[in-house]
């Protein structure tokens, strides 16, 4: 919005020409999401306390969990808002991966609002049921998809684009609606399992998102596009915005969900992230490297998996807890080392992921 007033006024006023910059919008993204997260934050936590919109503990978790019951929850809803504000504020409204992010993002938001609401408010332990859960995060999953595979214009918006080879692309055709589903869902599900301890699913969501914005700033721009043996996908750089404001508004919430939090962000905020990780890593083409670098949300989902299998065709627990940071915590590992540890781990990975566009 401001973007385009920018620009309509650059006519009379050169100086705001400046605001055309893609870099710049990016950066006042950060800083608005930024900004507006830690003057609300406050004023959201106390609503949510007066409220008693708290969190429930498990009774068979870790036993250092059990101090954590009521601290406010819901959070995620602050991320929600920042990032829209921010994006509508900043981002080139025309421009349609915009929109599909941002309606993604606040669509699965929607879904985790209402297992959120149904666990705290009306103190229903089950929340939303799973089958209702996965049915509405398909729906919304397919509906991205099918949006992207029919506004597809070029060859390589379709493709996948297999990172470190240069010219190793494999047409998908209707299976590219397949994957980008699968993409999108199992993405929003895997940072909603690692989201358990204080800051551990916010920190790798903001550095993955901090390098999304890379690739996409990098596939928006024919001269870095051709110069790095990636497809150039026109449009693709608007989603900088998006994910500057998700750093953004990521920072702020860390700055109440750090150890020990004062507040969670819940299934409203994890839901909605893994989504938008999942639907800017298809947009931009990188769902290989989504999967490098978001690899402590694959981690924490192959243990479940593993946990679960294993329990049933064995009756054996192959860990003492599964999502994996419990593993750890039961252990005897203090949350503050699990949740460093695994963002060290997050930094590495993203570093590698950021290196396929170079090695070629």
């Amino acid at each position: 919005m401001l973007a385009w007033v920018a620009d309509f006024l650059s006519q009379y006023i050169s100086v705001l020409g400046v605001f055309k910059y893609l870099t710049l919008r990016g950066i006042l993204g950060v800083l608005t999401a930024l900004v507006f997260s830690l003057v609300v934050g406050p004023i959201m936590i106390r609503k949510l306390s007066e409220y008693q919109i708290g969190q429930s503990v498990r009774d068979d978790g870790p036993k250092s969990h059990f101090s954590k019951a009521g601290t406010p929850t819901m959070g995620g809803a602050l991320i929600l808002v920042a990032v829209a504000i921010s994006t509508l504020l900043w981002a080139d409204l025309s421009n349609r991966y915009v929109w599909i992010t941002l309606l993604v993002t606040l669509l699965f938001g929607a879904v985790g609002w209402v297992d959120d609401y149904r666990k705290v408010v009306q103190k229903n332990s089950k929340g939303l049921p799973a089958r209702w859960k996965y049915f509405w995060q398909s729906v919304f999953g397919l509906f991205a998809a099918f949006v992207l595979y029919q506004t597809a214009v070029l060859p390589q918006e379709t493709a996948l684009i297999v990172p470190v080879f240069k010219d190793v692309m494999f047409q998908l055709g209707p299976v590219y609606i397949l994957l980008t589903y699968f993409v999108i869902v199992g993405s929003s599900n895997a940072v909603n399992l690692t989201d358990g301890l204080d800051g551990l699913a916010i920190m790798p969501t903001v550095m993955v998102a901090g390098a999304l914005a890379i690739f996409a700033y990098l596939s928006g721009n024919v001269k870095f596009a051709e110069y790095l043996h990636i497809p150039y996908l026109p449009g693709t750089g608007e989603l900088v915005v998006f994910c500057c404001a998700l750093v953004g508004a990521g920072l702020g919430f860390l700055w109440f969900n750090t150890y020990p939090a004062q507040v969670f962000m819940g299934d409203v905020g994890a839901l909605a992230l893994g989504a938008a990780l999942g639907v800017v890593a298809v947009i931009v083409r990188q769902e290989i490297v989504l999967f490098i670098m978001g690899g402590v949300f694959v981690m924490e989902t192959v243990s479940v998996i593993l946990q679960v299998g294993s329990f049933k065709l064995t009756g054996r627990r192959i860990f003492r807890m599964a999502p994996l940071h419990h593993h750890f915590e039961l252990k005897g590992w203090p949350e503050p080392r699990v949740i460093v540890r695994f963002w060290v781990i997050t930094v590495v990975l993203v570093l590698i992921g950021l290196a396929t566009l170079k090695i070629r």
